[in-house]
């Protein structure tokens, strides 16, 4: 007897033998009532003529709707074309960078300066005067130390950066700016003291690598190749759902060197009553260096410095290798050299170098480093292009030297373009929230920490802050204090309690439900897009699942004979992602902290994206699409790499399995 008469009969039965337990009688009611529902939604789906058909739709109040809703990812980032036209000529190639013809006379690494045998071949004997640059009492003093002098024999340098000035035999001069990283005997015996002191056999190093102004889509184009080179063979990861929390560098940086904004550490702006240096700010580098880690830090650009321009800067020197006095010295230089070169140097391969050297000079010993590089795409992300093949090398140089075998490698940027072209348009607005930034653990890694390794790759999805980097890094530190480095997680898998807290390492689960508000962003800030359920009898949801169908069958077409056409029997679900009418709204901050928002009255949405899930004949595949809807002129965009089946699709694909393996999912052989 079919189940649900069953539950008629039974009902009936109930009613007229006057059951007394009037509990056990609404109980069995509310059951058979689902029953009935069940019966209703599931055994008699409603249809739908599109002109193709008739096409089954399941009720958009059915109970699978609802519990898929619930276990959806709360916060959905935008799927951003890179070349999309909106934004394309922006961008465009420029001819390779060149420097002055004539080499530099002198080179510095590892501690040591030396002239080239090339100069002293072109030039005859040179002599040279070496004159270090020191940091003076506050950030932006400098001072000159003790002359040295500079012929043949290589001579080690008391400090990183030198002034040089040098004359040959025939008469020529030249005079330069260099830098690299002195040997002081005070950080060795500070690092060994720490070192005998410590119990950890092994320490993750950190090394951050950082451009300002890059989202991760101009990161994309503009560096392509260091890119694929850190994705495919360093295997990196990008975190495809940073979000930042705040206007300019200094609201993306605090955050992950102090976990707090500005306004929660003490007041440090110039003309501020009461306003004091940065030194008392919890930095992060501070914890590092108190386990034996040395530190560096440095960042071009030193006259809009990130804690110098607005703030007060740094009383003391804040870490063991500190770049500020190199750029103070050398901006005032740069007017003398072509653009962007330092003699015959592009300045940007001078940072690189003076990170080479850290990692050289420190080899046997653990290391945090941030140096963060603004000049080629503060303005213009154009002249970024210019680093890619440079930050490839590097970061090649770094592996192939075994300086990645214990350190966390990180590509970052703060936020995306702010004051650019591109920030005009809603896709430029959407870029600024979503910067790039991706994390390289070594290869170990996934082994001993196989539960924290594969967090971080589920929270490469799901939304992550920069006070989840700061958490990140506490993390990594709460590893370099366990004496017992056996691979196991040296810290709680969970959040620890009911509240989610602001900021949550990457080596943690970051719940698939965290909302902006969870992780401390302001509405205007978020990148999410806000969701609701579609009328599923929606012409928009029907024509959208419609293109999806076509395009699977355009791409199996070369392949019909093996392949029979796919027709659409059922509409399981879909949704719609808005750009939240916050970001499409703001203009700007109102003020030059960066600490309050300004709107405009402006509130165009050029297009919505719809997640349709579906049903196709023959073969009953499940598929979930995502299709870009063009309000404007009513078109739709796919793209196949947006299409994920989600059932499996078992044998019934095997005729292509040789021939087309990537088109298994879309194919339904014809010959079953």
């Amino acid at each position: 007897m079919d189940i649900c008469r069953l539950c008629r009969y039974i009902c009936v039965q109930i009613f007229m033998r006057r059951l007394r337990k009037r509990v056990n009688l609404c109980l069995f009611i509310l059951a058979c009532f689902g029953c009935l529902a069940y019966y209703d939604f599931f055994r008699y789906p409603h249809t739908v003529n599109l002109g193709q058909g008739k096409i089954n739709i399941l009720n958009s109040t059915s109970f699978p709707l609802l519990l898929n809703a619930l276990q959806n990812q709360y916060c959905i980032h935008p799927s951003l074309d890179p070349y999309h036209p909106s934004v394309v000529n922006f961008f465009h190639p420029l001819q390779k960078q060149k420097c002055k013809t004539g080499a530099n006379w002198v080179t510095m690494s590892n501690g040591s300066a030396q002239i080239m045998s090339d100069a002293t071949f072109k030039h005859g004997q040179i002599i040279c005067r070496l004159v270090p640059i020191l940091r003076g009492q506050t950030d932006n003093i400098i001072k000159y130390g003790k002359e040295l002098k500079l012929q043949d024999e290589k001579v080690s340098v008391p400090s990183d950066f030198i002034k040089t000035s040098c004359k040959s035999k025939n008469g020529q001069r030249y005079m330069n700016i260099h830098s690299t990283i002195a040997i002081k005997k005070s950080i060795f015996d500070k690092l060994d003291h720490l070192k005998a002191e410590s119990q950890s056999e092994t320490k993750l190093s950190v090394l951050m690598l950082g451009f300002d102004s890059v989202s991760r889509n101009t990161w994309l184009r503009m560096l392509p190749s260091s890119h694929s080179y850190f994705k495919n063979d360093l295997q990196g990861i990008v975190l495809e759902g940073y979000n930042i929390v705040g206007d300019g560098t200094p609201q993306a940086l605090l955050p992950i060197l102090t976990g707090k904004t500005e306004e929660e550490l003490p007041e440090a702006r110039r003309g501020h009553q009461g306003a004091t240096t940065v030194d008392s700010h919890p930095w992060i580098w501070k914890n590092f260096s108190r386990l034996g880690y040395v530190t560096q830090w440095g960042e071009d650009m030193a006259y809009i410095g990130t804690f110098n321009m607005r703030m007060m800067g740094f009383d003391k020197q804040p870490v063991d290798h500190y770049m500020r006095p190199f750029y103070l010295v050398t901006e005032k230089l740069n007017k003398f050299f072509k653009p962007y070169c330092l003699g015959s140097q592009p300045r940007h391969r001078i940072m690189f170098n003076y990170l080479k050297d850290f990692v050289n000079v420190y080899r046997e010993y653990p290391k945090f480093s941030f140096l963060f590089h603004s000049e080629y795409s503060h303005d213009n992300s154009n002249t970024l292009q210019w680093v890619d093949e440079d930050l490839m090398n590097l970061m090649k140089y770094m592996y192939e030297n075994g300086h990645l075998n214990s350190t966390v490698l990180i590509l970052m940027s703060d936020h995306g373009a702010r004051f650019h072209d591109i920030r005009q348009t809603l896709q430029g607005k959407y870029e600024e929230r979503m910067p790039y930034f991706a994390f390289r653990f070594p290869e170990w890694f996934a082994k001993k920490y196989h539960v924290e390794y594969n967090n971080f790759k589920k929270n490469s999805k799901r939304l992550v802050t920069p006070f989840d980097i700061h958490a990140t890094f506490e993390h990594i530190l709460s590893i370099a204090q366990s004496a017992n480095f056996n691979g196991k997680s040296h810290m709680d898998n969970t959040t620890g309690a009911l509240k989610l807290p602001r900021g949550i390492s990457i080596l943690k689960d970051i719940p698939q439900n965290r909302s902006c508000y969870d992780a401390g962003i302001a509405p205007h800030w978020c990148a999410c897009l806000p969701w609701k359920h579609n009328d599923i009898y929606d012409i928009t949801v029907q024509n959208a699942a419609g293109k999806v169908v076509s395009l699977i069958n355009s791409m199996t077409n070369a392949f019909r004979y093996q392949c029979r056409i796919l027709s659409l029997i059922r509409i399981i679900r879909a949704m719609t992602f808005t750009p939240s009418r916050d970001v499409v709204k703001f203009v700007g901050s109102s003020d030059k902290d960066g600490r309050h928002a300004k709107f405009n009255n402006s509130l165009n949405i050029p297009n919505n994206i719809l997640q349709v899930t579906f049903q196709t004949s023959p073969g009953d595949a499940v598929y979930e699409a995502t299709v870009v809807h063009d309000k404007t002129s009513g078109r739709f965009f796919v793209d196949n790499r947006e299409i994920s089946r989600t059932n499996s699709y078992g044998t019934s694909a095997d005729c292509i399995e040789n021939i087309a393996p990537h088109l298994r999912q879309y194919c339904f052989c014809t010959n079953i």
